[in-house]
C-alpha cells in the first residue's frame, strides 16, 4: 500500500526510514506492503535519499488516488487539522502523532473517518514508542477503568531526576537537558505541565468515552520545585515527578489535572527516571497495570507511528470501532473535587497551629533545615478543604505539592 507522509521533520523523517528499513521484516509478520511515495514539506532536502518524493503541494497527495493512508507528523492545529480532515473526506486512513490536533480536535477528526468509512489512529500521539492507546482501547476494554495516570513528559522527568539523583538545581537541569536536545530552546510545553496535558485529555477521553478539551483543566508544572522540597521528599521516602491524570469521581464525572507529586518510594512510578515515561491504569477488573518505556525520540515514536499504519493497512476495507462521545457539560468536575493528602513547606507558623487547621499531620525534616522553617504532609481531604484550612494559617507559604496514591 502506498503511503504519504506530511511533515518531514524528526518524527516523519523516522517513518519514512522505518517504512524503507523494515519493509520486508513488515511484510513477512503482517502480510502488509508499505511503499512510501509522497513527503509533503515547505523545505528541501537535498542531502536525503527520500528528496524525490518531496513535494511542497498538498494536493499532490490530496488528489492521488494511488495512495492509500497518509501519515500526519506535521505538529500543531493548523494547516494540520485541514490537511487531516481533507484526506479522511476523501477516503485515506490517517494516522497521526499530533497529541495538539487529537487533544483538540480529535472528536470531530474520529467523526469524520466515521462519516467516510476510514481509520483515524494516533497511538504515537501519547506515548512515543510506548504502547498506550492499543492497549486501552483492546486488551483492557473488558474493564471499567477508574483511574489513568502517569508521567507523560519525559523532559520535565530528566530534570526532576538530575534534582533527584545529583543535587543539580532545576535552572541547570534544565541547561542540560537542552543540550542534550530533550528540551526546546522554549521548554514552557514541558516544564509548565501543557505537553502533559495534551496526553492526559486523549487519554481521558478514551478511558471515560467524552472528549476532555485542555482548556479549563487545572495544570501545574515543575519550575517552582527546589531542591529543598526534593530533600523533604526524599525525608517522606518519596521522590517528585510530574503527574497527569483522570479519575471517576462518579458515574458521569472525572476530575483531571496535571501537577508535580510526591511518589513514595514503593510505587511503580517512582523508578521512572531520565527520559522514560509511564502510563498507569487502574482497572476494575486487573487493578494497576504499568506501561513504561521511551515517550520520544525519532525512531520510538515513528515504530508507533508505522504500528498504526500497519493496522490501517490490514484493515483497509473496514473502520475499526474506535472512538468517544462529544463533550459533555460538567463531565469534567472542578479540580476542587479531588481528594488528595499534601506537602505543605512554610516559615512563620507553629506547630500548635498547624495542627490545629489539619488535626494530625506528618512533620519532615532535612539537613540543614532553617529554624524557622517547617515541612508537613496533611490528611487526605478535597482540594477546596485544604485550601480553606490553609487560609485560616497565619503562615508564610513557600510550597505546595499534592502526594501521590499510586
Amino acid at each position: 500500500m502506498n503511503v504519504a507522509i506530511l511533515g518531514f521533520g524528526v518524527v516523519g523523517s523516522g517513518v519514512a526510514e522505518v517504512i524503507s528499513q523494515n519493509r520486508e521484516h513488515i511484510k513477512e509478520n503482517s502480510n502488509v506492503s508499505l511503499k512510501v511515495t509522497k513527503i509533503l514539506d515547505i523545505r528541501d532536502f537535498p542531502e536525503s535519499e527520500f528528496a524525490p518524493l518531496l513535494t511542497k503541494n498538498f494536493d499532490d497527495i490530496l488528489s492521488d488516488d494511488s495512495i492509500d493512508i497518509v501519515c500526519e507528523t506535521m505538529g500543531g492545529v493548523n494547516p494540520a487539522f485541514t490537511f487531516v480532515s481533507e484526506c479522511l473526506k476523501k477516503g485515506k486512513h490517517v494516522v497521526s502523532s499530533n497529541k495538539e490536533l487529537v487533544a483538540t480536535r480529535g472528536f470531530e477528526l474520529l467523526e469524520i473517518a466515521r462519516e467516510n468509512n476510514v481509520n483515524f489512529l494516533f497511538e504515537a500521539s501519547v506515548g512515543g514508542g510506548i504502547p498506550i492507546i492499543r492497549p486501552l482501547s483492546r486488551c483492557l476494554a473488558g474493564n471499567n477503568v477508574n483511574e489513568v495516570a502517569g508521567i507523560l513528559n519525559g523532559t520535565s522527568n530528566f530534570i526532576l531526576t538530575k534534582m533527584i539523583v545529583d543535587g543539580m538545581s532545576f535552572e541547570d537541569a534544565l541547561k542540560l537537558a537542552q543540550n542534550k536536545g530533550y528540551a526546546e530552546k522554549d521548554p514552557t510545553a514541558d516544564v509548565e505541565g501543557f505537553d502533559a496535558l495534551r496526553k492526559i485529555c486523549i487519554l481521558a477521553s478514551l478511558c471515560f468515552g467524552t472528549h476532555v478539551y485542555p482548556d479549563g483543566i487545572y495544570t501545574e508544572g515543575i519550575s517552582k520545585i527546589t531542591l529543598e522540597d526534593v530533600a523533604y521528599a526524599e525525608s517522606y521516602d518519596a521522590v517528585i515527578k510530574l503527574i497527569a491524570r483522570a479519575k471517576k469521581i462518579s458515574d458521569d464525572r472525572i476530575t483531571v489535572m496535571v501537577t508535580p507529586c510526591l511518589v513514595k518510594n514503593e510505587s511503580m512510578l517512582s523508578g521512572v527516571s531520565g527520559v522514560f515515561n509511564a502510563c498507569l491504569v487502574r482497572g476494575d477488573m486487573t487493578g494497576d497495570v504499568l506501561m513504561y518505556g521511551k515517550g520520544a525520540g525519532k525512531l520510538a515514536t515513528a515504530s508507533a507511528v508505522v504500528g498504526d499504519i500497519i493496522d490501517c493497512a490490514s484493515n483497509d476495507k473496514e473502520r475499526k470501532f474506535f472512538g468517544w462521545a462529544q463533550e459533555k457539560k460538567d463531565f469534567v468536575a472542578s479540580y476542587l473535587e479531588n481528594e488528595t493528602a499534601f506537602y505543605v513547606r512554610a516559615t512563620d507558623t507553629d506547630k500548635n497551629a498547624i495542627e490545629e487547621a489539619f488535626g494530625k499531620v506528618k512533620y519532615l525534616s532535612r539537613e540543614n533545615q532553617p529554624e524557622k522553617e517547617i515541612a508537613f504532609v496533611t490528611p487526605v481531604m478535597k482540594e477546596s478543604e485544604f485550601g480553606n484550612k490553609l487560609s485560616q494559617l497565619s503562615i508564610n507559604l513557600i510550597s505546595t505539592i499534592r502526594i501521590s496514591d499510586y
